[in-house]
């Protein structure tokens, strides 16, 4: 029986230290991690807020400052911004037309911002790899990519907790919140800074197209499984890394776009997770048990 055991235990160990023996490999590792730590726990926030569609159209919006950073030299930080105020301004005048409505309004800018971003990256005369803030490229990143990612986790983990509080106070009832002393302008803005840090970061390594798995996916997928915002933001945080580590190693034994494999992992453990609480839904409410997972409302402003 042990010499059974033993050469499959061998041959697992060996799949798993296999990819770490490479220094490239090495380092998407830290760096998904560093994103799963920045991504996780934005996503509950995220989710919490209602707020997808708008870390969607933030990373559009931002997507031809990046571009025109990357052609110019300058900084990615100073191109986003730039492709953000852009955005911002497109907005504002396009929503006061009177024959476009605001959410027209959005939809018509970030269109446009993100196809001319995608002609500039995606044009004969571009350098080559700048293609890469489309798709990413998780296995050439540097250096200074790596210190940026860490730069970033640290200060949106203690911005987060920081505003845990007021956060939660306009996200439970935003009509009171200035009742309590929070400005809920002043929480969506810093929200908002934090999701485009986020993107910076996302966007080296996963792409424009695919940074939004990793910024979305966890949350919702830890919001299928629990119901008190605490739990939520460990568990979407141990989800991102998961992902992030499943989808590396898939991408090393397929030889599949590491990008994609990690967002497709995102997926592949929501699927899992909305299925399991379907099973224990249906099982509760067969056996009479009362309500099932997925049953409750949410107590994210509960007891955090």
């Amino acid at each position: 029986m042990l010499d059974v055991v033993n050469p499959a235990s061998g041959a697992l160990w060996h799949a798993i230290a296999d990819p770490w023996g490479q220094a490239i490999v090495r380092r998407a590792f830290l760096e998904v991690t560093l994103i799963a730590l920045l991504g996780g726990p934005l996503a509950c926030w995220i989710v919490f807020y209602g707020l997808s569609y708008s870390t969607e159209s933030l990373a559009h919006g931002l997507f031809p400052g990046l571009v025109l950073a990357a052609l110019t030299g300058i900084p990615l930080l100073l191109g986003g911004a730039l492709g953000l105020l852009v955005a911002a301004l497109g907005i504002a005048i396009a929503g006061r037309l009177p024959t476009i409505g605001r959410d027209a309004a959005v939809a018509i800018v970030i269109t446009t911002l993100f196809g001319l971003g995608a002609l500039l990256a995606l044009s004969p005369a571009s350098p080559p790899g700048i293609q890469g803030l489309l798709f990413g490229d998780i296995l050439g990143v540097g250096d200074g990519d790596l210190v940026f990612a860490a730069v970033a986790v640290a200060v949106t983990a203690v911005s987060l907790w920081v505003l845990h509080g007021s956060l939660l106070a306009v996200g439970f009832d935003r009509g009171s919140a200035r009742s309590l002393g929070v400005s809920p302008l002043l929480v969506d803005a810093a929200l908002l800074v934090l999701l485009a840090l986020a993107i910076l970061v996302a966007v080296q390594g996963l792409g424009n197209l695919l940074a939004l798995a990793m910024l979305v996916a966890p949350g919702a997928t830890a919001a299928l499984v629990v119901k008190r915002f605490a739990p939520m933001l460990w568990l979407a945080t141990a989800l991102a890394v998961a992902a992030g580590f499943g989808g590396l190693y898939a991408s090393y034994y397929l030889n599949t776009a590491a990008g994609a494999s990690i967002a497709a992992a995102t997926v592949v453990l929501y699927a899992g997770a909305a299925l399991g609480v379907w099973l224990v839904r249906a099982t509760r409410r067969f056996r009479g048990w009362g309500p099932a997972i997925g049953d409750r409302e949410p107590g994210y402003a509960r007891s955090p």
